[in-house]
């Protein structure tokens, strides 16, 4: 019956929107304390409030543990990394951990992720896009390597702020790709010594940026569907699973009355 009424308390929305709250009012503690000016006059307070936070998440860390049992907790990912957090937090309390804590404190925000059950989807989804988009990098890297030295070999006389070795013309093919300034700050100067530089950077741009990088969304886009499609499945499954514990209960409640009427006759 206890655990009932914890699970319940937890799984409300009044709760779930409580520690999103609490979550956000960390966020916005920890990036106010960026600012020396606030920060140093108020210390006092940013530690207590820091302190409080983070007592309410050990509780509602504690209500969740008792909600369900140790072993089912500790399956999900997302458990694991909110106990982590948490408990890092007590052991890193000051002392030469000052840094150490401001950053775990950071950390806390991602704690939304594991809360939000769309955000969490969405990152899962990600995470299986992990072992895809393998044979992509690799890809990109064999193209990148490429040309990386041909790049060096044409314009390292030329340019060599930008092609001097390969480690230089790799970090501006970096560039290059994000389509960070790569017209006018890399191309167009080259192109005074020799107009057909062009044809470099285009290809690249082409194969980088549009072919390669739109794989990458392809991948993902791909496992978001597969994620939404498991979740749908999920849904399907628990509610033909509570109809038939439903039809079962029916079935029991029509047995008993059947076995109450055979008494009384």
């Amino acid at each position: 019956m206890f655990k009932e009424t914890i699970a319940k308390l937890v799984h409300h929305k009044a709760f779930q929107a409580t520690v999103i709250s609490l979550i956000l009012f960390n966020a916005i503690l920890v990036g106010v304390e960026t600012y020396q000016e606030i920060y140093e006059p108020n210390k006092a307070f940013f530690h207590y409030a820091d302190r409080i936070l983070l007592w309410l998440f050990t509780i509602e860390i504690i209500l969740r543990l008792a909600a369900s049992s140790f072993s089912t907790f500790f399956k999900q990912g997302w458990n694991w990394f909110d106990t982590i957090i948490i408990l890092a937090g007590h052991l890193f309390t000051g002392g030469h951990f000052v840094t150490v804590l401001r950053v775990l404190r950071v950390l806390r925000v991602l704690r939304a992720i594991s809360v939000m059950p769309s955000l969490r989807r969405l990152v899962d989804a990600l995470i299986m896009t992990i072992p895809s988009l393998a044979n992509i990098l690799v890809l990109m890297s064999i193209f990148l390597y490429i040309f990386a030295v041909i790049g060096t070999m044409l314009f390292n006389q030329v340019s060599p702020e930008y092609f001097g070795n390969l480690q230089r013309t790799i970090l501006t093919l970096f560039q290059i790709v994000t389509l960070d300034s790569w017209s006018s700050g890399i191309m167009r100067p080259l192109m005074q010594h020799n107009q057909w530089i062009w044809i470099y950077f285009v290809s690249f741009v082409l194969i980088g940026t549009f072919i390669i990088f739109n794989l990458f969304i392809g991948v993902i886009v791909n496992n978001v569907d597969k994620a939404n499609e498991e979740e749908k499945k999920e849904s399907l499954d628990a509610v033909a699973t509570k109809k038939e514990l439903i039809d079962l209960q029916e079935q029991l409640t029509e047995i008993k009355e059947l076995l109450k009427q055979n008494k009384s006759s």
